[in-house]
């Protein structure tokens, strides 16, 4: 008969070699490793007060300023509750995943039975004989399990920071637009000011009075739409950083979009990105691995059950006492589960997750290219603008004043081509931001999160050189 201290020492030999160890603080750390250009190291779960505090003074100081898109990434990082909300789950999923790579806890069974003439006590301590066989096994599925949720984490990361990056660029871009949509706002008030003045001294008939005054209430229109834009985008930025109302209130904004790179990613740094490095091909390997495993472990473990208990009895009858051990096995016989429907489940899991890995490898390069396209395609659009049409209208309007001056042209052609400036300088401010999103959106494709991105083509100012129709 088995003894049990054979049994226990063996339950606790095992439980001790098969637990499944995770820290979030090293598992954020390398997190941060991995994507220094989203993060910059500034990703960190606040659990304590102190760690909530720096992080606050640190927000603090960087609302002190105007906000750069850097900056904007560290706000979000160190004090957007959606962030922390993140991470926190984060933890607790992983925790729950490193406790399934050990075997369930045994089972002590206590049985006291008392007549008039005896008193018999039963002490029983069971555990399952395959969950020890497939201890191994199962601790690594759970460390598998473990990198495919860090992998996700990173995707959830890099969704965040790209957001952040967009709707900062949104929110100058608009910030900027207001204010030139408030200067044509302005030509287009003088402009009708001076046409009424003028037709009542007779210079101006009712028709050309009436289009100034058109002119002027889609100018009124369009400032308003503008200023709601400039807060809209503002208030989402200020949701994206997760700033209450004292901060959302010392909030500063560049007056402008920073200005476009000397030189713009090349083709080929692009196309050098390793299909292995991606977050959805490591993500999608994981998976095809973890399912590999995961036939084993399930196929024996939803088919039969296997359990081995030790026991020690003493018996107590009248002066005298029997003491007894033993042990108990307790087998589940597979006659009602369908072996066969359990692994063609398993089978079509493995073949599911197999296809999806090559569907996210043969899309990956696909990806790229577009989004490449888009970025390359916005970066040559804004830096037309700013080199050629933003400067030939300026050229144009220096020009117009000396016509002015000379008595060629008057008042209002004058008016009407300044107008048309700012509407070139805002077409520019458009394309800038566009080219910025672009870039968010390559370097999201870059690292494997894909991000769907419209190319849309600005408008270009009136080229008439300020010839009113």
């Amino acid at each position: 008969m088995m003894k049990r201290a054979p049994i226990i020492l063996l339950v606790s030999l095992f439980g001790s070699a098969g637990c499944v160890q995770f820290d979030v603080k090293q598992s954020l750390s390398e997190t941060n490793s991995a994507l220094p250009e989203f993060t910059n190291g500034n990703l960190q779960l606040l659990i304590s007060e102190d760690q909530k505090n720096t992080a606050r003074e640190r927000t603090n100081e960087l609302l002190a300023d105007e906000l750069s898109q850097s900056s904007a990434i560290e706000v979000a990082l160190k004090n957007s509750p959606a962030i922390q909300a993140m991470l926190s789950e984060y933890w607790q999923e992983s925790s729950e995943i490193a406790s399934s790579g050990s075997i369930p806890n045994p089972v002590f069974e206590f049985e006291r039975v008392s007549s008039d003439s005896e008193l018999e006590i039963e002490r029983l301590l069971s555990i399952g004989l395959l969950d020890l066989i497939r201890l191994p096994t199962l601790k690594r599925k759970a460390e598998l399990k473990l990198d495919v949720n860090r992998l996700a984490l990173s995707s959830n990361v890099v969704e965040h920071v790209t957001e952040v990056r967009n709707a900062w660029v949104n929110a100058v871009a608009e910030q900027q637009l207001a204010t030139y949509a408030a200067q044509v706002f302005s030509s287009a008030e003088a402009s009708a000011k001076l046409a009424a003045n003028m037709q009542a001294i007779g210079n101006f008939n009712t028709l050309s009075r009436a289009k100034q005054q058109v002119y002027y209430a889609n100018a009124a229109t369009n400032l308003t739409t503008a200023r709601h834009s400039a807060l809209a985008a503002r208030e989402a930025l200020v949701r994206t950083l997760g700033l209450n109302n004292r901060q959302a209130t010392t909030l500063i904004l560049p007056e402008r979009l920073q200005d476009l790179p000397d030189t713009p990613i090349s083709a080929e740094e692009v196309s050098s990105v390793g299909a292995t490095s991606r977050l959805d091909v490591q993500m999608g390997l994981a998976d095809v691995k973890m399912a590999g495993f995961a036939q084993g472990i399930t196929l024996l473990d939803e088919i039969t059950d296997i359990e081995i208990a030790g026991i020690s009895e003493t018996v107590w009858n009248e002066d005298e006492r029997e003491s007894s051990t033993g042990y108990e096995l307790g087998i589940e016989i597979p006659i009602f589960k369908s072996v066969s429907q359990v692994r063609d489940r398993l089978n079509a899991k493995s073949l599911s997750v197999t296809n999806r890995l090559e569907s996210i490898t043969r899309s990956a390069n696909s990806h790229l290219r577009e989004a490449y396209s888009a970025y390359r395609s916005s970066y040559d659009l804004a830096k037309h603008y700013r080199d050629e049409i933003v400067p030939l209208q300026q050229l144009i309007s220096e020009e117009n004043v000396l016509n002015y001056n000379g008595m060629i042209i008057g008042v209002f052609e004058l008016l009407a081509d300044s107008r048309t400036q700012i509407e070139a300088v805002q077409s520019s401010i458009q394309a800038t931001r566009q080219f910025w999103m672009a870039d968010a959106a390559l370097r999201s494709a870059m690292i494997g999160k894909p991000t769907a991105m419209v190319f849309e083509m600005s408008a270009g100012g009136n080229e008439s050189g300020g010839e009113e129709h």
